[in-house]
């Protein structure tokens, strides 16, 4: 049972960026994961990323300065806050981002789950969307998608042509090449859903053939769902920054 979420802040935000240069981290849609903890009735934790990508080796060694070492820091946090024995995580095909998460909870003695690695992209992507996660591009960086058609696309909305490209450039259907970046505005997991009111593309690198592009939210607001949550499960919408 999930009992906590843990969100990293990207420092360079407030130098006018949402998008961070990292090994390891997501930092585009942030100004909506505050949501997040509403959204799921959940506590979230968040800690500023101070480290950068120092160790980038295929076997990660305790380094300071590293931002590995951010992760450490906030689920040792965690840890002491929450009753947290393991840390579910997204990785599909990452050695790198596997390999740090898992010595991270190796030195805190906590159990990595690692559900989706090394599942195939097709029928995994054909899964989530039939599980009634409403996902939307919200970042492009590879050939064949476009800021302009593509930014705020659903998964269902994509998968016909995220499939199109995988043939025909070798593009990971489930972005794990980077291709793209997704962010959930509603999932089983969910007692409300995210409603994006208005949002602006920002572009990143305007390459000619692969251009690098965002969506930045600007408004957004929660609504109930068509079953609405009891009062008594609405007790965690409370944030701890570090």
């Amino acid at each position: 049972m999930c009992n906590s979420l843990f969100h990293f802040i990207n420092a360079e935000r407030y130098m006018g960026s949402d998008e961070l240069d990292s090994y390891m981290y997501q930092t585009v849609g942030h100004h909506a994961i505050d949501l997040y903890a509403e959204a799921m009735a959940l506590p979230l934790y968040r800690r500023t990323i101070r480290g950068r990508s120092v160790d980038t080796g295929r076997v990660y060694t305790k380094c300071e300065g590293d931002e590995v070492e951010d992760l450490y820091e906030l689920l040792k946090l965690v840890k002491e806050k929450e009753e947290v024995e393991g840390i579910s995580v997204g990785a599909i095909l990452s050695d790198y981002q596997r390999v740090r998460v898992e010595n991270v909870c190796k030195r805190l003695n906590l159990q990595p789950l690692a559900y989706l690695w090394q599942r195939n992209q097709e029928d995994l992507l054909r899964e989530m969307i039939s599980s009634n996660i409403q996902a939307i591009i919200i970042k492009v960086a590879a050939l064949g998608l476009d800021p302009d058609k593509h930014l705020g696309k659903t998964l269902d909305q994509m998968e016909p042509y995220l499939l199109e490209l995988s043939k025909k450039y070798g593009v990971h259907v489930c972005g794990e090449g980077g291709e793209y970046e997704t962010f959930t505005l509603d999932c089983p997991l969910f007692k409300k859903k995210i409603i994006v009111d208005s949002s602006e593309v920002v572009t990143h690198s305007a390459d000619a053939f692969a251009p690098v592009a965002y969506l930045r939210f600007l408004e957004l607001h929660l609504e109930d769902k068509v079953s609405p949550v009891p009062d008594n499960y609405r007790t965690s919408n409370y944030i701890h920054n570090s």
